[in-house]
């Protein structure tokens, strides 16, 4: 099948060619006809499909030209990173359409923001977060929204923004069409379409957990940080085949220790991106590594979680992540459309269990490959390896162990809790008048 196939319009079919691209992925064709019946729609389809497209094209083919100010379409995008990417893929796709797109984002002016809504606009990219804000601010006006494209929703739930897409809905018009995008389908997801999507229709692509055919994974058993280390630096020596190199890991605090190792090793190749780093450092590494003048990418799951970086050559999982669903999402990285990748995974002894769920999630067992003879044990340990050792008796240390209270109360703590009758009875002790306009109450007692 081609785009032809799909009756666009010829703006759309130069902006393709434009691009180099011939033939729909199976998203792109199911969804096609759904989102341009003005249905609502759940998108199920594994990372790196071509999902953007999926729901642009028909949205552009159907997109009228007009003078409004005020914006038509809204997609909805869980961190920054992807909004400046989904805005750049619609402009690639509008070359020949004149239609305004505009991606807002938290970290940066608001006020900025808020001028160039005010210039006009019709596609509105946008983080839940700073969406809200600019939404009640009132300079943003929702009244002709008329789809709403929310992707890598279960990114956003795993975030925390459920309770800001629900504000989304209240404040959108009624009169909308949904459109949910999703690599898994989870009872969080599945809650939310229930409440407030309109008999949708789903587009299953391919069963969360399956592997992709095009990546050739491998599994090392490594005991600790630092050999992983040590095995990454082997690995990443043979620079002509680890050309583009993108490597997950769970926590900020370990990227960056795992970055300034890497440096020290191949200086000037190397660079990080997590949520503790500043918005343009992060943008500028995910540049970098994607025109190759740095070969390898240090990252946490949610910064490169939906990013489109071609060519990556080899995933690096160096830790393994406590869902199986992460681990699909890290490999799609690589062996993007049609083309061959190649996964690796370091997992310690206390990893094995998230190995064996992950192989269970894709019905297989990934390959286990001998452990290099020529790569060095390390006895080094990070903090969190270390075994935590419980002092007895320590008398410098106050022990921690707290045992009943023991001591008697001092005097003033000793006193009689008189609730409500306390009132009373001091208005009896100083003979307070009965109503508050008596004032001769006292006088008059006194002469008696």
């Amino acid at each position: 099948m081609t785009f032809q196939d799909l009756n666009l319009n010829t703006p759309l079919y130069n902006a393709l060619d434009d691009l180099g691209f011939a033939s729909p992925t199976p998203i792109q064709v199911e969804a096609f006809n759904v989102v341009s019946s003005g249905k609502d729609m759940v998108g199920i389809a594994q990372t790196g499909t071509g999902k953007t497209f999926a729901y642009m094209l028909p949205i552009l083919k159907n997109l009228k030209f007009s003078e409004q100010e005020t914006p038509r379409i809204l997609v909805l995008v869980p961190t920054r990173e992807l909004v400046v990417q989904v805005v750049s893929e619609i402009e690639k796709l509008a070359k020949y359409i004149n239609v305004r797109v505009l991606g807002v984002y938290g970290g940066t002016n608001i006020n900025t923001q808020k001028q160039d809504i005010a210039k006009g606009l019709d596609i509105l990219v946008a983080t839940p977060g700073r969406f809200y804000d600019l939404a009640l601010s009132r300079v943003l006006q929702l009244k002709n929204i008329q789809r709403l494209v929310i992707d890598e929703v279960d990114v956003m739930l795993d975030l925390g923004f459920r309770h800001q897409l629900i504000n989304i809905f209240d404040i959108l018009p009624e009169r909308r069409q949904n459109i949910m995008f999703s690599a898994t389908m989870t009872h969080d997801v599945d809650v939310m379409i229930s409440e407030f999507f309109k008999s949708p229709e789903r587009v299953s692509i391919a069963v969360s957990g399956t592997p992709l055919e095009n990546i050739l994974q491998q599994r090392f058993n490594v005991p600790n940080f630092y050999t992983k280390v040590n095995l990454l630096n082997h690995v990443l020596q043979n620079t002509e085949e680890y050309n583009k190199v993108l490597i997950f890991i769970g926590y900020k605090k370990l990227a960056d220790l795992l970055f300034e190792n890497l440096d020290e090793t191949f200086p000037n190749q190397c660079c990080v991106i997590h949520s503790n780093k500043t918005q343009n450092y992060r943008l500028r590494s995910i540049e970098q590594f994607r025109q190759g003048d740095n070969r390898i990418l240090v990252a946490t799951d949610v910064m490169a979680r939906g990013l489109d970086i071609d060519n990556i050559s080899h995933v690096i999982n160096f830790d393994t992540p406590d869902y199986p669903e992460n681990y699909m999402h890290r490999i799609g990285r690589t062996g993007r459309a049609e083309r061959e990748g190649i996964s690796l995974l370091f997992s310690t002894e206390k990893e094995l269990e998230s190995v064996e769920k992950i192989e269970s999630l894709m019905k297989m067992v990934i390959p286990l490959m001998p452990f290099p003879e020529t790569v060095a044990i390390s006895e080094q340990l990070t903090e969190e390896e270390r075994p935590q050792i419980k002092e007895l008796h320590n008398p410098i240390k106050k022990d921690e162990t707290f045992g009943p209270a023991f001591h008697e109360k001092i005097a003033k703590n000793k006193k009689e809790n008189l609730g409500g009758s306390y009132k009373f009875k001091i208005a009896e002790k100083y003979k307070k008048p009965k109503t508050r306009g008596d004032k001769n109450y006292n006088k008059r007692n006194k002469k008696k």
